[in-house]
């Protein structure tokens, strides 16, 4: 059985640096490049540690990313959900094993995980792999109706129902939206809830958006395409709000590309409030998703879960808030 004499000499430090790492000692000034090869060595050696405190091993949480790595620096959304995740497993020396769904036998990876954090959409085959790999699970932006599951997501309805207030305050009263389609593993439609709900609230309030509604996928490109569509109509809405900034870049690029300015001839409005957000020409107004906070959010639950197994789950919807910016003008 490794030591920490064995894990001081594979990670180059002392045993002392080793013990009160283990030992999750918040005083010691090491870098988190050093505390992650610490814990990374233990794990590889296979040292279990028994705490005096709690009696616990050391943890291994394993973190499903249903994004490829690609895809996910494209749209940094479930970027920052694994860096929540990551942050706080570095802080509590929790080992981390991340895998995206892209990875050849993904699975293989998490067979000796203690808890999984589940981010993103899985199909019901999917879930029902992972609730038997770990007794600790969570699923983050995924809701789940199974009440004996822990998930955290969005709170869709106050947040499109903010963002449509705001446009209308504005006087907007012809308003579209440019949505995604997202697909299971076995080929099953997500649905896009704030498309549902975007279209009862201008059912609700008399506003005229039937013209106006299209849905391809979340990328800068498919918010070009989509947004040339509309334009080429004869007539086309005031204000638009799409349900992701990457859908709401493209979208500005096919308006300036046709001369059409923005928020002077027409309003956008994004949804993530992502860090180019800002930067955009003009700053983009956009509903911030507390994405990062999903990530750590979920860490700390499992990590509960795992020392208290508690017998009821959680299901946690975050608050998301409108950011108003230079991109939206009122008629």
């Amino acid at each position: 059985m490794a030591t920490i004499k064995d894990i001081a000499v594979s990670a180059g430090v002392s045993p002392a640096t080793v013990s009160r790492i283990l030992n999750n000692d918040n005083t010691l000034n090491v870098s988190p490049e050093t505390r992650q090869k610490v814990l990374d060595t233990a794990h590889a050696l296979n040292y279990k540690k028994k705490s005096r405190a709690s009696g616990k091993s050391v943890y291994t949480l394993g973190i499903v990313q249903w994004f490829s790595p690609q895809q996910e620096m494209e749209d940094n959304y479930y970027l920052l959900i694994r860096q929540g995740i990551e942050d706080f497993c570095m802080q509590n020396c929790i080992h981390v094993v991340r895998t995206y769904k892209a990875d050849v036998n993904y699975m293989d990876s998490l067979k000796n995980v203690d808890a999984l954090v589940c981010v993103g959409k899985f199909s019901a085959s999917e879930v029902k792999r992972f609730r038997e790999m770990a007794s600790g699970i969570i699923f983050l932006d995924m809701p789940i109706d199974d009440t004996s599951v822990s998930t955290i997501t969005l709170d869709f309805e106050h947040a499109m129902r903010m963002g449509m207030d705001y446009l209308t305050s504005l006087g907007h009263r012809r308003i579209g939206f440019l949505g995604g389609k997202e697909y299971l593993a076995d080929q099953t439609l997500f649905p896009d809830t704030r498309k549902d709900l975007f279209t009862e609230y201008c059912e609700t309030h008399g506003v005229f958006y039937k013209p106006y509604v299209l849905e391809e996928s979340f990328t800068t490109e498919a918010g070009y395409h989509m947004m040339r569509q509309l334009l080429e109509s004869k007539e086309f809405p005031t204000a638009i709000i799409a349900s992701s900034d990457p859908i709401a870049f493209g979208a500005l690029r096919a308006l300036n590309d046709k001369g059409i300015r923005v928020p002077e001839d027409l309003s956008l409005m994004g949804f993530d409030d992502t860090s180019l957000s800002s930067f955009s020409t003009p700053p983009l107004t956009t509903i911030h998703a507390p994405a990062y906070d999903m990530g750590s959010f979920g860490a700390n639950i499992v990590f509960n879960i795992l020392k208290q197994h508690p017998a009821t789950a959680l299901k946690i919807k975050l608050p998301c808030q409108l950011i108003v910016r230079q991109s939206c003008r009122r008629i």
